[in-house]
């Protein structure tokens, strides 16, 4: 797996090399040996990507390689190019094994992961010496066939026609559900066509080469788009990386064969990024797929370079606080600090303890902000005795461990019980959990720095968790962002550019992230990493974190904010839906699974935690208003979810809001008044969002 990285590393000094914690032997993980290549096993293996269910049980549940659908049984694998349900309620994409292509002489046998990087993984059958070459994007599926090896198409569809098209490399296949495909080979090869049956190429070549062959659907009725893929079929590619090279960009490359240029597909958060001043690509805006995420467009080159927006990194409000607010603001710290108490904690989870030392840390750094250095002393203590018991191993009931099976932080509840902690013992979900601890971490680290260099290590690990941008070359070990224990960006997909949150559960939908799996919580995690970044004076990891932080709100604000008439969703899902609930690979949902669905809960969800980034993800003022005009439900959901609606009507309703504010009686458990008021009371220049203004605070 490629990487490269930008200059200026910071280097984990001499007696600070990587940390592991106490070692399990995990009852509840599986074995991943059945489904990858041993030579794979040298290096972490992913626990949460995009190919995630051909290593699962079966390994024969479909995943989504844009723009196919591709699902592996025994000695063969499906394609189907999808078609969408909608209803107001839900979007999917269906299931239909549109071709089918298997070995013709071959016993059953499984697949084996041979390979994989960012943006593609190698299936191999051994037993048949097939090998498919699936990279996103590509609206090619490739394969490769052995010397004297056959391999069959056949459909669940009946066969219309088949033909050469004059072309001794291409043909043409008609089924009866109206799809024309079309086949290409890199070299002539034998053929044979059973009406309603199915197709065999053999490979008897005398040079002992194998053939490559590309399949692809034609996905409109235009002639033109044939002769695109007519034109690009001779390019074809192996593997893909995503390079970060520098701040706020991410670049594209991949390892192609043949000959001619590369036909790739961008979705439209690609698009939206793709630079401007690269003239090595050229968009073709009439050669389309469909797709759940929206159209998919054709663009050639054999290298891409996404530009997002830099987003500030500071430790307190964007654009300050005005100082008639601080009395209220130091009243209402007063209170909060006073109630904190280590001891009264009874929560031994991750994710709800993470969230009380976040919340502590957020009122030291108020405190900072207005001139109250009173209440950080405080908040220093009690952040102290609620994060080293998790650090060194003392934590009653629960602890981190690192799990050699597949590389990574798990803990002692989840090594035991799958069910426990929402999965996190099975690599659910890490993106939230270990954000807020991260975030009290960084925020601890920099109130004290002696505590800070103590526990630098233990620091380093939990980020390496979710954040590691290694390759798995035990050489690199000294660099912060390359800890060969874990494995590359365990959550977040450099494909769709967001994080993921399933881990090592087979989903029938593929990867997914639901309402309380928030995307602002995806958002927190990549944040308090570059804040972390900032308190050890790591500029590496403060611009990695600081460039997730900023594709994460991209991709908030294209998938999960629905706004009517953008054409991105059906419109008869988006016009009664602000928020997409639960949003996996195949399917969206406007409700939250297993968990209240009013509407008020859903915008709490997609807020929290509430922190200075989270400006940058409501933005769109207009979006703003109009969602909190959606809000009203008919049940009554308490104080601590509508705190977040009245800090988003902040946004455009400042003193109406912040009224509404003083009445709550409660709050969520990773927030408090001190926190809205803080928020409320930095509003008052908001119409400068958007620009980032503050450009020392950004990352580059």
């Amino acid at each position: 797996m490629q990487m490269q990285i930008m200059a200026n590393i910071t280097h984990l000094d001499d007696d600070e090399q990587p940390f592991l914690f106490p070692l399990t032997n995990s009852k509840v993980l599986p074995d991943p040996s059945k489904f990858f290549s041993k030579n794979l096993f040298s290096s972490a293996l992913p626990t949460n990507s995009f190919f995630q269910n051909f290593v699962l049980n079966d390994g024969n549940n479909k995943e989504y390689i844009h723009p196919y659908l591709i699902k592996p049984s025994d000695s063969s694998l499906s394609i189907c190019y999808p078609s969408l349900s909608v209803s107001s309620h839900s979007m999917h994409q269906v299931f239909t094994p549109d071709l089918t292509i298997s070995s013709s002489t071959s016993s059953l046998s499984r697949h084996v992961i041979s390979s994989f990087s960012d943006l593609s993984v190698t299936l191999d059958f051994p037993s048949s010496n097939l090998t498919f070459f699936l990279v996103r994007g590509s609206p090619y599926v490739t394969v490769s066939l052995s010397r004297n090896e056959s391999l069959c198409i056949t459909s669940i569809h009946s066969f219309s026609s088949f033909s050469s098209n004059g072309s001794p490399n291409k043909y043409s296949l008609k089924l009866g559900n109206g799809q024309n495909w079309l086949i290409y080979t890199s070299s002539l090869i034998k053929f044979s066509f059973s009406h309603d049956l199915k197709l065999t190429f053999s490979n008897n070549s005398s040079d002992g080469a194998p053939v490559m062959l590309r399949i692809a659907v034609i996905p409109d009725s235009s002639s033109k788009t044939e002769v695109v893929l007519d034109k690009y079929s001779s390019c074809y590619p192996l593997s893909g990386d995503v390079l970060f090279n520098k701040p706020y960009c991410v670049e594209y490359k991949w390892q192609k064969k043949g000959f001619g240029n590369l036909l790739m597909l961008a979705h439209p958060l690609h698009l939206q990024l793709l630079s401007k001043d690269e003239g090595n690509v050229n968009v073709l805006e009439h050669f389309k797929y469909r797709s759940i995420d929206g159209d998919l467009v054709g663009v050639v080159g054999d290298s891409w370079l996404l530009e997002t927006d830099p987003v500030p990194v500071n430790w307190h409000s964007n654009r300050g606080l005005k100082e008639e607010s601080y009395d209220e603001i130091k009243s209402a710290l007063s209170k909060d600090v006073e109630d904190l108490d280590s001891s009264a904690i009874t929560t031994t989870s991750t994710y709800f303890y993470g969230k009380l030392i976040a919340r502590a840390a957020r009122l030291a750094l108020i405190g900072e902000e207005v001139g109250f250095l009173g209440v950080v002393a405080k908040v220093k203590k009690f952040l102290s005795e609620t994060i080293d018991p998790w650090l060194n191993g003392t934590f009653n009931g629960n602890g981190f461990l690192y799990d050699e099976k597949w590389g990574g932080i798990v803990t002692k509840q989840g090594s035991t019980d799958p069910g426990a902690e929402f999965g996190f013992g099975v690599y659910n979900n890490h993106h939230y959990h270990l954000g807020y601890f991260l975030y009290g971490i960084a925020v601890l680290a920099k109130i004290d720095p002696k505590w800070g260099k103590k526990y630098k290590p233990q620091a380093y690990s939990i980020m390496s968790d979710f954040m590691n941008l290694g390759g798995g070359k035990a050489e690199h070990y000294h660099s912060t962002l390359n800890h060969y224990h874990y494995t590359r960006l365990r959550c977040f997909d450099l494909y769709k550019l967001h994080s993921w949150a399933g881990g090592l559960t087979e989903f029938a939908d593929g990867r997914n992230q639901m309402g309380t799996n928030s995307n602002s919580e995806a958002v927190n995690i990549y944040y308090s990493a570059a804040l972390m970044g900032l308190a050890y004076g790591d500029l590496h990891l403060a611009s990695i974190g600081s460039t997730l932080a900023s594709l994460e709100i991209h991709a908030a604000k294209m998938w999960w904010h629905v706004k009517e008439g953008d054409n991105l969703y059906e419109d008869d899902f988006a016009k009664d839906n602000k928020l997409v609930g639960y949003l996996a690979a195949n399917h969206r949902l406007d409700l939250i699974r297993c968990y209240q669905s009013e509407r008020e809960c859903k915008i709490g969800f997609h807020v929290l935690p509430l922190l200075s980034i989270t400006e940058f993800l409501f933005s769109n003022v207009d979006f703003v208003k109009d969602l909190v005009k959606w809000s009203p439900s008919l049940y009554t959901v308490g104080d601590g979810w509508m705190g977040f609606v009245y800090a988003l009507e902040g946004i455009y309703n400042n003193k109406v809001a912040l009224e509404k504010i003083r009445s709550l009686k409660r709050f969520d458990a990773g927030n408090t008044l001190s926190n809205l008021l803080w928020w409320i009371h930095s509003r008052h220049d908001y119409r400068k969002m958007g620009s980032c203004h503050e450009k020392q605070c950004c990352i580059g």
